[in-house]
């Protein structure tokens, strides 16, 4: 009972104290020792918390970052050149142009949606929207406090878990541990995507009629960024996509690539890698792209490139830390009883059961691809292995995990959400209730559609 005590006060000071501002670096070894303490583990020997730290923790931590580090080294490069060639902001502008004042909301949530599942971090979606954002809302007689609801919406939701072949992060942390790509379960995850961003433009648009636009705003004026043309802006995103989806479901399974069995490899798989090999093809092809058509926009390419390349490091560890607490958690004896009672959640369904214990994960950490991590790291191979016993897809457990990461990460104590809000100029009482609709509560009723479907029809 104490061992569960322990391991329960940890989780709930790993969110609070994350809510509080403590970064994650620090704050998840610590919390991981703190649980430690209370186990019979951290009396077999002297230097046992040490033990779970450095051979537990860390091991975990490096083999996350080796795992995924080109994946969020290049995203967040492929990010920083589409922002400092104007590129990002031409796309937004565009999208704003065409649709007009009448219709801000969504053309907001249209500009994020295209960048981000072009592979442009939503960070740097934020920075670009907002300003274009801010002009159409005053214009349509909307107070910006509902703007980053709308940011959520294209950002946050439907691009990161749902559409097939979105370079986000959140799926492709599942393809190695089903041997799926970011494509799978296509059909079911465009219906997701739907739920989304239907039901997510409907609420911004009632609760937009709440209170009218600030009187500052009202004079804005969009003005036009030098870049270029929308054309060219826009192909890098249509290169991320398409090369992705023809490496990874056509080029890279014909490969012959039996030398990956060798010890020196892995011993693995081709399905094990090509996902996450197609990810990485693409955003590198994009980047050349960008590199050699867009020279004449950004005269600093090698800042933006060192820039990207510094501004990937602290999003990794902090989600590979997470990992790391995950690992030293999951050894516990006391953990089994978690594990036994997350399992024993619609046994005859692991889709119910993954979906549950990853968003409950995803909250408590406040993260998407850490509570993901952390879920597939201790219950994949079950998981897995349950729905080959019961001939359920991979690709629908795939769906179903990438889903369940972007539903209760996006609590309060969430760090993109906290980010948001600072670069909107807008507090969680101004700005929160709307995240939560569109961000937990609308995407929590997509994967329940999603986990009805797949369970009925199975994965398609």
């Amino acid at each position: 009972m104490l061992a569960l005590t322990g391991l329960i006060l940890s989780l709930l000071a790993l969110m609070y104290l994350a809510y509080r501002g403590i970064n994650v670096l620090v704050l998840a070894p610590l919390c991981a020792l703190f649980a430690v303490m209370f186990q019979s583990e951290a009396f077999l020997g002297q230097g046992a918390p040490l033990a779970h730290y450095t051979q537990i923790f860390m091991g975990s931590l490096g083999k996350y970052l080796i795992q995924y580090f080109p994946v969020f080294l290049l995203g967040a490069i492929f990010g920083k050149l589409m922002n400092d060639t104007n590129a990002a902001k031409v796309i937004g502008e565009y999208i704003s142009e065409k649709l007009g004042a009448k219709h801000a909301i969504l053309a907001t949530i249209l500009a994020c949606g295209i960048l981000t599942y072009g592979g442009v971090s939503l960070f740097v979606v934020a920075f670009c929207v907002l300003p274009i954002s801010i002009s159409l809302y005053a214009k349509a007689g909307i107070h910006r406090k509902y703007i980053p609801g709308a940011i959520a919406v294209g950002s946050f939701t439907f691009t990161m878990t749902a559409l097939p072949g979105t370079p986000a992060i959140q799926n492709a942390i599942p393809m190695p541990y089903f041997g799926t790509t970011t494509f799978a379960a296509p059909g079911l995850g465009i219906i997701a995507a739907i739920i989304m961003f239907g039901l997510g433009l409907l609420w911004m648009k009632y609760s937009a009629t709440k209170v009218p636009a600030d009187i500052k705003d009202v004079e804005a004026v969009l003005t036009h960024t030098e870049g270029p043309s929308f054309l060219l802006a826009i192909t890098p995103l249509v290169i991320v996509i398409v090369a992705n989806f023809i490496l990874s479901q056509y080029v890279i399974p014909n490969w012959d690539a039996s030398y990956l069995s060798e010890a020196k490899f892995g011993g693995i798989q081709l399905k094990a890698v090509k996902g996450l090999w197609a990810i990485i093809i693409s955003l590198v092809l994009a980047i050349i792209f960008v590199l050699a058509t867009m020279r004449k926009y950004n005269s600093k390419m090698i800042d933006s490139i060192n820039s990207g390349t510094m501004g990937s490091l602290l999003p990794i560890f902090n989600t590979a830390s997470e990992v790391g607490y995950g690992a030293v958690i999951a050894s516990f004896a006391s953990f089994a009883v978690l594990k036994t009672a997350v399992l024993g959640i619609f046994p005859s369904n692991p889709l119910v059961s993954e979906a549950v214990a990853i968003n409950a994960l995803a909250g408590i950490t406040g993260s998407a691809s850490g509570g993901m991590s952390i879920g597939l790291e201790v219950l994949g191979a079950r998981y897995l292995e349950m729905a080959q016993s019961m001939n359920i897809s991979p690709e629908l457990l795939h769906r179903v995990a990438a889903l369940s990461s972007g539903g209760f990460d996006t609590l309060p104590h969430n760090g993109a959400v906290i980010t948001l809000l600072a670069i909107c100029g807008m507090t969680h009482r101004d700005s929160y209730k709307d995240i939560f609709m569109v961000a937990v509560a609308i995407p929590v009723v997509a994967t329940v559609v999603v986990v009805i479907l797949g369970t009925l029809f199975g994965s398609f």
